[in-house]
């Protein structure tokens, strides 16, 4: 049977512009999409046999390859075998899953968590198992588009304020005040903003949400493992343990495995275990990843000097950059995006240090709003004071030569 993309009709025109555009890019030599990483993900990486500084993973701390983390991991296969094959409620819990969501109370200095097999499906399902038709959720407008997805979903009401724009936030709740009494009311932000390597104002944020009878949820993707003296995230950054009510996080970028978690009151976990439909209609995370992440967890907790050297190198290269005329936004962390604000430029501009052997990825539209075309670039523990010399001067020559 021949393929109905072969002939003009709604879905080929639907689809046709992105195709046509990628087609382009790669013509083009300025498509860097989907390379493939030859070994693990660290601060240095092999791609088509050529070495690069890596400044494009989520591994902030380095554990990657950690060997406690292999040896966990080998230990589960021999103990549990491939996978689950099964669901959470029925068949799918093993005494692994127990403890890594114990662990990841502790770490979060809650009384339970719940785990979920994704990072993104973990905000979608939270906020439409929680909230519905007569309720309010208010994001920033940075917000993760897991928990835009999550809003649309549970067909809450939403209303979005200007990024990190405490005045704007409090507009939204003053106003909502009267309308939403006695109906529940989820402040949701990101502790680090993906995309801009911000942090949430979170002592202005809870202020408000006690003001105004408001929870407040955090998703912690970019969070933890990364911000806070020893990794612990906003809480810890803040010095304000307790300020979040509900704990988001993924179980994929620092900790590097797979999933995602809400750590909060045990009653709401226990709620979600049995109403949220991720968690009932989902296949069990397999638990060699399971014993990964808790490993992962203790590997933070037990080496601390990690997250020295990585805020050290983070304000080296964020430094370097804005010393060498590259504008790093609002960023305040080892997720620094340089921003070119011109497609054609920032596409241009990554070929130029991706061939001298830096391995960044371009953001541009839709992933980013036009106009606001960057390059992403994350900071590692594991990286040297001359991976980041060398990068800053590849990066130099680079934008000269542009």
């Amino acid at each position: 049977m021949p393929s109905l993309l072969k002939y003009n009709n709604p879905l080929r025109e639907k689809i046709e512009p992105s195709l046509k555009r990628i087609k382009e890019a790669k013509e083009r030599e300025l498509y860097f999409y989907l390379q493939s990483i030859e070994g693990p993900s660290g601060p240095r990486v092999m791609i088509d046999g050529k070495e690069k500084i890596n400044l494009s993973s989520y591994n902030y701390p380095s554990i990657v390859n950690h060997p406690k983390i292999i040896e966990a991991a080998i230990k589960a296969i021999k103990d549990y075998g491939a996978g689950t094959a099964g669901v959470r409620l029925l068949a799918g819990t093993s005494p692994i899953h127990k403890e890594l969501e114990a662990k990841i109370a502790e770490f979060k200095g809650a009384e339970d968590a719940v785990t979920y097999s994704s990072g993104y499906v973990t905000n979608m399902t939270l906020v439409s198992t929680l909230c519905g038709r007569r309720d309010l959720v208010i994001m920033d407008k940075l917000d993760h588009a897991s928990i835009i997805d999550g809003c649309m979903l549970s067909g809450a009401n939403h209303k979005i304020y200007l990024h990190n724009d405490m005045e704007s936030l409090e507009n939204i709740l003053a106003d909502s005040k009267k309308k939403y009494e006695g109906k529940f009311k989820l402040i949701v932000v990101d502790a680090v903003y993906s995309m801009d390597g911000d942090i949430a104002n979170l002592p202005e944020i809870s202020r408000l949400a006690k003001k105004y009878d408001a929870y407040l949820m955090v998703d912690e993707a970019h969070s933890i493992g990364h911000i806070g003296k020893t990794g612990h995230g906003i809480e810890e950054h803040f010095n304000m343990k307790g300020a979040v009510d509900i704990h988001m996080g993924t179980l994929s970028k620092a900790i590097p495995s797979i999933g995602g978690y809400i750590a909060g009151d045990k009653d709401l976990i226990t709620y979600l275990k049995h109403s949220s439909r991720a968690f009932i209609f989902s296949a069990s995370i397999p638990q060699v990843n399971i014993a990964v992440a808790k490993a992962s967890f203790e590997v933070i907790e037990d080496e601390p000097w990690r997250m020295t050297q990585l805020h050290q190198r983070a304000g080296q290269f964020r430094t370097g950059l804005k010393k060498i005329g590259y504008d790093t936004g609002y960023s305040n962390t080892a997720l620094i995006p340089i921003m070119i604000r011109d497609e054609e430029k920032t596409l241009k501009l990554a070929k130029l240090i991706n061939d001298r052997g830096l391995f960044v990825m371009p953001i541009i539209f839709p992933a980013v709003p036009k106009n606001t075309d960057r390059l992403r670039t994350h900071v590692q523990a594991g990286h040297t004071e001359k991976d980041i010399s060398i990068a800053l001067d590849i990066l130099e020559k680079s934008g000269k030569e542009l």
